[in-house]
């Protein structure tokens, strides 16, 4: 299984890399993964989705339209009524954010991925994720981005976002103390465990002053048929895939043993849970933006990028120097 360019890199200098350009499954899905020749080589798992998550009473109690939380405008007249209403509501914070330790992929992954994608055409734009390998940055664009998260972290409950770890932020959420969460549809089966039956949903990570009116969804993960193994494994391996997606059984699999919103077209079984319900439903409005946080050097958004974030949300930096220590990071990008 590989996560992107550098597991793609890894499994091509082992040798390890199949074409499976001919397969049938191919035709039946969006976000196969191609190699640099144009050839499929990656079974996508599933495809996973992320914006700002939302607790739907809540925002109905507070008088809050999830429509009209389409650019930064609306975010930020959500997030003052809002806090201003937090005994009224019953809870601790707006947002449910997380930034310490070992929450890095949180903002240094999918918080980057938002400078990287959004409002640009799906898979037809790579403009920043582009600048960022030639170690430059939209500085216009991320002041707007940086911002914004400033904005979360000073509506987020502050032990939680500097200290708690994932557990904690999916808790606030799901006893009702806040708002919104910064997480993905991957939370939904943790929320089915905890007995959380309140109607979830999402927003954009609106940080522009125009609309974007879509979340970033994408496959996780690819599967590769290892070209190491005997030929009758290779083909044995590919027919496992190939019923994967075409079968009722392995429709099955995907959506109600394993929880996953599928990749595959051909499949109508809905998933149950709230957020994964709100992912697909934007993935067949074609209202989404792409992942391109994987194309990014292994470690580099989680090991560099991350203690940005941390110490902008401790309130050790500001925006302007935010800008300019993500500045100075990707300048020296290798």
């Amino acid at each position: 299984m590989i996560e992107g360019r550098a597991g793609y890199d890894d499994a091509r200098r082992s040798g390890r890399i199949t074409d499976l350009s001919n397969e049938p499954w191919v035709r039946d899905t969006d976000v196969a993964y191609y190699d640099t020749n144009g050839r499929v080589v990656g079974f996508p798992v599933a495809i996973e989705g992320w914006g700002l998550g939302y607790n739907r009473d809540l925002l109905r109690r507070a008088g809050i339209d999830p429509g009209t939380l389409v650019n930064i405008a609306g975010i930020k007249a959500a997030f003052e009524k809002i806090d201003s209403m937090k005994t009224q509501l019953g809870i601790d914070a707006v947002v449910s954010m997380a930034a310490g330790p070992g929450m890095a992929w949180v903002t240094g992954l999918h918080g980057v991925n938002s400078y990287l994608t959004l409002g640009l055409p799906y898979n037809d734009s790579t403009r920043y994720i582009d600048m960022m390998l030639k170690g430059q940055v939209d500085n216009a664009r991320l002041t707007k981005f940086a911002e914004y998260y400033n904005l979360l972290f000073r509506y987020s409950n502050r032990n939680t976002t500097l200290t708690g770890g994932y557990d904690q932020q999916l808790g606030d959420f799901a006893i009702g103390r806040t708002v919104f969460i910064h997480q993905g549809n991957w939370t939904d089966p943790t929320f089915a465990e905890l007995g959380v039956n309140f109607e979830m949903g999402y927003v954009p990570h609106a940080f522009l002053n125009e609309t974007t009116n879509g979340i970033f969804v994408g496959a996780p993960s690819w599967y590769l048929v290892n070209a190491r193994s005997n030929p009758q494994g290779i083909e044995e391996a590919k027919k496992f895939l190939t019923a994967m997606a075409s079968t009722p059984e392995g429709h099955d699999y995907m959506v109600n043993k394993a929880g996953m919103v599928p990749a595959f077209n051909s499949v109508k079984l809905q998933p149950s849970g709230y957020f994964s319900k709100a992912v697909q439903q934007y993935s067949s409005q074609s209202r989404i933006y792409a992942w391109q946080q994987n194309e990014m050097p292994d470690g580099f958004g989680i090991n560099i990028l991350g203690p940005i974030f941390s110490q902008m949300a401790a309130g050790q930096i500001d925006t302007t120097e935010f800008v300019r220590l993500f500045t100075q990071a990707v300048a020296g990008i290798k």
